[in-house]
């Protein structure tokens, strides 16, 4: 049996994507690394109706048709399996529809250099995925593209993907990601941003990689 602490914070998690406004209903997920596999929240239930045995454990590369558990799990476990396979320094995923997301993932925009924060993903800028539909390997297959060397990408007319080496890192990226949308979508009201340069960019991104200050509690 999988330690039952990481099924409690797993469901923790997406009680506080809701909580923290970045998240609304059963329209995002969150899954961890566990064993040979992960734990990933159950497709179509209210957060605050999941009790442990809810919470599914599927085995990378196990059959999908009999995953582990009483309940199915989130339709989107596709991405959250090919970023594990693909990311081994990947510990959880964090999968959001907030509202500033979605609004720069509605325009098909990625979020250019408006601000230092940004480097906190790894880039200087986060990537916007092309729409595919939900659910399928076509979108997985987008979002392992957009993330790499990234930590957080958006996906064009749906929402974003969030990573980090524990729950928590990936919790606080999403909601740096939806932070730093809400920002842009102001900047475009107001006519544009004054965005930083490449060299300026560059030095955020060392100071990032070094584990100046805040970039500290993100690292992966």
């Amino acid at each position: 049996m999988i330690n039952n602490a990481l099924r409690r914070e797993l469901i923790k998690t997406v009680l506080e994507m809701n909580t923290k406004g970045i998240n609304q209903g059963t329209s995002g997920n969150a899954s961890v690394r566990a064993e040979n596999g992960y734990l990933i929240t159950p497709s179509g239930m209210a957060y605050e109706d999941i009790s442990l045995e809810d919470v599914v454990f599927k085995e990378i590369d196990g059959d999908a048709s009999s995953l582990n558990g009483l309940r199915k799990a989130s339709s989107e476990w596709r991405f959250h399996e090919d970023i594990y396979k693909a990311r081994k320094d990947v510990e959880a995923i964090v999968h959001t529809h907030g509202k500033a997301v979605m609004t720069i993932a509605c325009l098909n925009k990625e979020v250019p250099p408006i601000h230092y924060m940004i480097g906190l993903t790894g880039g200087d800028s986060i990537r916007c995925a092309p729409y595919r539909t939900f659910a399928t390997q076509d979108l997985s297959d987008v979002a392992i593209e957009a993330l790499k060397g990234r930590k957080a990408c958006l996906l064009a007319n749906h929402g974003q993907i969030a990573v980090g080496a524990s729950l928590k890192q990936a919790l606080a990226m999403a909601e740096e990601v939806e932070t730093l949308c809400e920002v842009y979508w102001r900047t475009l009201m107001a006519g544009g941003a004054s965005e930083l340069s490449a060299d300026q960019m560059d030095e955020a991104l060392a100071k990032f990689n070094k584990g100046y200050g805040v970039a500290r509690q993100f690292d992966t």
